[in-house]
């Protein structure tokens, strides 16, 4: 069998796809990519055994059809220093050898047979399904990734959680310090479904994922998810159990209302970061009439910072705390010039909102406070 292609084109598909395979994998066929040639196409697949990737490239010249493995770093480290050239790759069967030639050489190493694969158990055929676009869903992934959790007892917060209902697509992270709600206002239905992704396909997706890529597709059961964003598609088994309600860890009705240019307070958190302690990470807000003050401390090693900000606030003078590291995290994770943080009192989260929202959607993120000491 012998087949041609671009080398750019290869590589690169092979380089998103080197992503999927662990360390270590449980068996040993997964240390391999799987090559498919069928139709004129070929399909080469990535597998961890929990999560499958798989893309479709269009051959320009082939001739034959056939499956086989071939050791994923010694294919990658072949063809990812060539340049942009055509390459023909011929397949001996009966040896378990393949050739690569290109403009100036060639390789050839072994091959594996496909029978060793694992089996893929697809998703229901009455499995539901939605469309988002993928510029939609990779600002909302992007967003949240940051967010998940690193729990052994509860790991339904380990990964994104998508929830369908008649008003909206919510995509939720949190780890109970941070919070983040992405809602498409476009994408509902009369069915309410949902499902948890674990972060590791979670990142798979956002990685591969364009601002002009169409639609995505997602489909999913109570088991797995199938998600096609185009030339490509991602399988992952999904993470059992009941996500909380995330909508009631939302305080509504804080009215209290802080308006502020996100870079300026960003850098000035992150100035004063330094000055607190390295345990509690904990930096003050304080706010009066038209002025923030920042303020971080921390006792053992006898260091201070402070530093007064402008800004648009015309609520009750208030001291709030809150972990530095997670503030930096929201701010940069968000795109607006300005943001605005509404607030209750120094014991009610902080609900952080873009000024300018994504076309179609509405972002939430949410600080957890911390207990401030007189």
């Amino acid at each position: 069998m012998r087949f041609n292609l671009s080398s750019t084109a290869l590589s690169s598909r092979l380089l998103t796809l080197s992503r999927v395979p662990a360390s270590k994998n449980s068996l040993a066929i997964l240390d391999c990519f799987r090559f498919g040639v069928h139709n004129n196409q070929l399909t080469i697949t990535a597998s961890d055994n929990e999560n499958v990737m798989w893309n479709v490239l269009n051959l320009d010249e082939c001739d034959g059809e056939g499956d086989f493995c071939v050791n994923s770093k010694t294919i990658l480290n072949a063809v990812r220093e060539l340049p942009e050239q055509p390459l023909s790759l011929e397949v001996n069967f009966d040896e378990m050898k393949i050739s690569i030639n290109y403009q100036n050489g060639n390789y050839g190493f072994p091959i594996n047979s496909s029978e060793e694969w694992p089996a893929l158990t697809p998703v229901d055929d009455n499995a539901v399904s939605l469309s988002v676009t993928a510029d939609a869903l990779l600002g909302g992934l992007s967003r949240s990734l940051f967010a998940t959790a690193q729990e052994e007892l509860r790991p339904v917060m380990n990964g994104i959680y998508f929830d369908l209902t008649p008003e909206y697509l919510a995509v939720v992270a949190s780890d109970g310090h941070k919070l983040v709600r992405n809602q498409y206002l476009t994408v509902k239905s009369e069915t309410p479904a949902s499902f948890i992704m674990p972060k590791k396909p979670a990142t798979l997706l956002k990685n591969v994922l364009s601002k002009d890529g169409g639609d995505v597709v997602i489909r999913f059961d109570g088991r797995a998810a199938e998600v096609n964003y185009g030339d490509g598609v991602l399988y992952c088994r999904l993470i059992e159990g009941h996500y909380p309600n995330y909508n009631a860890v939302i305080p509504s009705d804080n009215p209290n209302l802080l308006t502020i240019d996100r870079k300026i307070l960003l850098s000035a958190v992150r100035r004063m970061l330094p000055f607190a302690s390295d345990t509690s990470e904990l930096i003050r807000f304080h706010l009066e009439n038209g002025k923030l003050e920042l303020s971080a401390q921390d006792i053992d090693f006898a260091t201070n910072a402070k530093e007064s900000i402008t800004c648009e606030y015309n609520g009750a003078p208030m001291s709030i705390g809150f972990k530095g590291s997670s503030i930096i995290e929201i701010l940069s994770n968000l795109e607006s010039d300005n943001i605005t943080i509404q607030l209750a009192d120094p014991s009610r989260p902080g609900v952080i909102v873009p000024e300018d929202q994504p076309e179609n959607e509405s972002v939430t993120m949410l600080a957890m406070p911390m207990l401030l000491e007189n």
